[in-house]
């Protein structure tokens, strides 16, 4: 028992107080990644919040002179006619809720009423409105009140027009990535399974279309559609994407490459014909990249704008939300609650689609840059 005492008494050994400070500089390790990390976040965020409550403001909101962030209305009271704003008075250690009734500017004096009882004697305060609102005497009276308004005016057919484009929109979006995902697929696995005669070159000559600049290849390709009559139509968006693209053939391509050949092997002794061993062993193990790329082609097109308005020029009825927001942008251009109400409805699919798969967008980007 003397023995278990004494050894109580004892200071802690160096070893306990290694490991105490190695736990102590890893939770500020922690905190200092945590809180950088939060710092980050609200500066990459802060435009999108902006862009948010700006469009649910009106234009009273827009024009008050203390710019609240959120979408507030100032307090009034109807009196004799007239809409008296409302202030939280302090004196003398008490707030009490008066109505501005008048300001003299000359004299320095801001004449209150009481809304409870106007009929009583009118309170005076000798100073400017300003100065008394900078020394925290009197806090004008606000409430949140959001104005919807501005979005039901936006998408209306006669502005935005946001129910057609949005379904242009979708099928540019959605088809061409299907389009995209399919052919570059095939094209990806057969530079990846099967001995072609000349395939290095052929895969170089393909990976250095990336460096073309898409404005050389413009006006004939405008050239080429105008002579078919696809002008002013969806089609040169939709289906020049079954033709494959570069990047995409390249990813699929790294990533067929790391599944192993034995599988193929084993569904060809199977009697698996080369389709169905690209069907049902190539596509399964692939699922991920298939995603990725078809998430990635999605999300760009969605806010293509530059073939958009040439292709389509001509034709309101086949321009996606992208034109139609440029055009709407020269309409309200002197009113941001409205630039804002309509950025907001173009944006909200790719949201919508990036937060529902982004696990799966995720895991794509990572499992297609590592050697199986």
């Amino acid at each position: 028992m003397a023995t278990q005492v004494i050894a109580n008494r004892l200071p802690p050994r160096r070893s306990d107080l290694s490991l105490v400070q190695r736990d102590a500089w890893k939770l500020i390790g922690i905190g200092t990644v945590f809180t950088v990390l939060t710092l980050l976040a609200i500066v990459y965020l802060a435009p999108l919040v902006y862009m948010i409550t700006t469009s649910f403001k009106s234009e009273a909101q827009l024009n008050e002179p203390e710019k609240p962030l959120l979408p507030t209305t100032y307090a009034t009271f109807s009196y004799q006619g007239q809409a008296l704003p409302l202030y939280d008075v302090t004196q003398d250690g008490t707030t009490r809720r008066l109505a501005l009734l008048q300001e003299l500017n000359r004299s320095k004096k801001v004449i209150l009423i009481d809304p409870q009882d106007p009929s009583s004697a009118q309170i005076t305060l000798n100073d400017r409105l300003p100065v008394l609102r900078e020394a925290g005497v009197m806090k004008p009276v606000s409430y949140f009140d959001p104005k919807a308004e501005v979005y039901v005016t936006a998408a209306d057919s006669t502005h935005m027009d946001f129910g057609r484009s949005f379904i242009n929109t979708l099928a540019i979006s959605g088809i061409g990535a299907i389009g995209a995902m399919v052919s570059a697929s095939l094209v990806a696995y057969g530079f990846s399974r099967f001995r072609i005669p000349g395939a290095n070159f052929l895969f170089l000559l393909l990976m250095a279309t990336i460096i073309l600049p898409p404005q050389v290849t413009l006006i004939p390709t405008y050239i080429v559609f105008q002579k078919i009559g696809w002008t002013g139509s969806l089609l040169p968006l939709i289906v020049p994407t079954f033709f494959s693209n570069a990047y995409n053939v390249f990813l699929l391509r790294q990533y067929f490459m790391g599944i192993p050949n034995e599988m193929d092997e084993a569904a060809k002794v199977d009697g698996a014909s080369p389709i169905q061993t690209f069907l049902w062993v190539v596509v399964p193990q692939a699922r991920a990249a298939l995603i990725t790329v078809f998430l990635f082609h999605f999300l760009v097109t969605w806010g293509e704008y530059y073939n958009a308005l040439i292709f389509t020029s001509g034709s309101k009825e086949a321009q996606p939300l992208s034109v139609a927001l440029g055009r709407f942008l020269q309409i309200y251009s002197a009113q941001p609650n409205m630039l804002m109400a309509g950025a907001v409805l173009t944006m909200l699919m790719p949201l919508l689609i990036f937060f529902l798969a982004q696990r799966a967008f995720m895991q794509g980007i990572v499992i297609t840059g590592v050697d199986k």
